[in-house]
């Protein structure tokens, strides 16, 4: 009788170490499973993303398919889709169906044929910079909507990039924090990042009167899901405009160093690990993110390898 309680005992602990370790050829559990409409999806983390299956983006999408594409978007910020062998012309029409695209890049390459395809290829003798969460021109007047970063060549192991929920970051915010900074504007300033490759004083003053820097709501509400989201990034954002005048046009010694201070903490939020996704690239893996509600950070630890990108980028609106 105890050989078949031990026996009864040992079955239910196989069928539980079986249940929580399937194999490879089980099906991915329903509570991973999203429904997407037509298509079928796969939540990536609690916080964001979504990897979609059974589409191709070469496909002429009706008006509703869009629609629906762009509330998956504004719903899990992060959208992937895998094994999509775009030409660069199909890259350019599907960023295009959700809004006009911005122009060639002012300080990187593009596509010979697609200025509005930037192009991101590093190697042996062009080592990965990108590495800093940032927002992607937020230095602009009107910051972009979003981004569709297409992987063209990338090593085996190495360069995947970390996206991060900025609205879960301001939500999480304490509220004595919240206080602070609501009303605080922060100036973004395209310098900070691409200064660098105006070697003079000269240089970089001409490059500020092209690109003169900007202020944006330290806070900015999303125009079309209305969610909160910090939109401070540690490669283009400076410092507060008025931090003064929100909080009680206190000014004395601490004054500046308390400012300081709290700049520093809001850009540390982007570093949480509960924020973030990781994406690993693939050969004619697409990645679509809302650059209004989250920041991303490509990681460099694949050098000497190639990793080739071309990246579409969507026209977005004054942060308000």
């Amino acid at each position: 009788m105890f050989s078949d309680i031990k026996k009864s005992s040992l079955s239910s602990v196989a069928n539980a170490a079986a249940s929580t370790h399937p194999s490879p050829s089980q099906a991915v559990p329903a509570r991973a499973l999203v429904d997407c409409g037509k298509w079928t999806g796969q939540q990536l983390s609690p916080t964001l993303g979504l990897e979609i299956h059974n589409i191709s983006l070469a496909t002429e999408f009706s008006d509703e398919e869009i629609t629906s594409l762009r509330r998956l978007l504004g719903a899990y910020k992060v959208l992937v889709f895998r094994m999509q062998d775009l030409t660069p012309a199909a890259h350019v029409a599907f960023a295009r169906r959700f809004g006009a695209l911005e122009p060639a890049h002012p300080f990187i390459s593009h596509h010979p044929d697609h200025p509005e395809l930037v192009t991101f290829v590093h190697h042996s003798d062009n080592r990965g910079i990108e590495n800093v969460f940032h927002s992607d021109t937020s230095f602009y007047r009107e910051p972009s909507m979003g981004s569709v970063l297409r992987c063209v060549e990338c090593p085996e192991v190495g360069g995947d990039t970390i996206f991060v929920n900025m609205v879960a970051a301001y939500e999480a915010l304490p509220q004595a924090v919240k206080d602070k900074i609501d009303g605080l504007g922060a100036i973004h300033d395209a310098c900070v990042a691409f200064g660098n490759r105006q070697p003079t004083a000269e240089g970089r003053e001409e490059l500020r009167k092209k690109i003169p820097p900007v202020e944006h709501p330290v806070v900015r509400t999303h125009p079309e899901t209305g969610e909160k989201i910090l939109f401070v990034n540690e490669a283009f954002t400076t410092h507060f405009a008025n931090f003064r005048q929100v909080n009680d046009n206190v000014w004395n010694q601490d004054a500046p160093t308390q400012a300081r201070d709290l700049f520093s903490y809001l850009l540390r939020q982007a570093r949480t690990p509960e924020y973030q996704v990781r994406i690993q690239w693939a050969k004619d893996t697409v990645v679509f993110w809302d650059n209004r509600a989250v920041q991303h950070y490509a990681i460099s630890d694949y050098y000497p390898s190639l990793r080739s990108m071309m990246r579409a980028t969507i026209v977005g609106d004054r942060p308000r």
